[in-house]
């Protein structure tokens, strides 16, 4: 059974980015349709289970919006303006329906990095 999970930490403070924004769209035609958009819970997952779950995952071109500037700037950090980094938007594919496709973000003000999970 196929879904579509995310996991972001704050590398900054050593914990899950809780209450993070983010955004998943599909990349259909011309205009990206949202399909969800939430924030990250305490662990820094999203509340409610999978983004995608069996039902509703499909082959194709997905993109995910992590709204990184607000998250840091909510916990006090003081960004320069504008932030070196704001919205992070990581473009992916879903080759196989019933995969498990995991998409963990760690994250700072400065950088991040992402990759297929398990």
């Amino acid at each position: 059974m196929g879904h579509l999970s995310t996991h972001v930490l704050d590398t900054m403070n050593g914990c899950p980015a809780a209450g993070m924004q983010v955004t998943l769209q599909r990349l259909d035609g011309a205009q990206p349709t949202t399909l969800k958009s939430l924030r990250l819970n305490g662990d820094g997952r999203a509340p409610d289970g999978p983004l995608l779950d069996a039902a509703a995952m499909a082959v194709g071109r997905y993109r995910l919006l992590f709204e990184v500037a607000p998250y840091f700037a909510a916990r006090g950090v003081a960004l320069p303006q504008p932030p070196f980094i704001d919205t992070v938007t990581l473009d992916f594919g879903i080759a196989d329906a019933a995969g498990h496709y995991h998409v963990p973000l760690l994250v700072s003000p400065w950088a991040y990095s992402t990759y297929r999970g398990s």
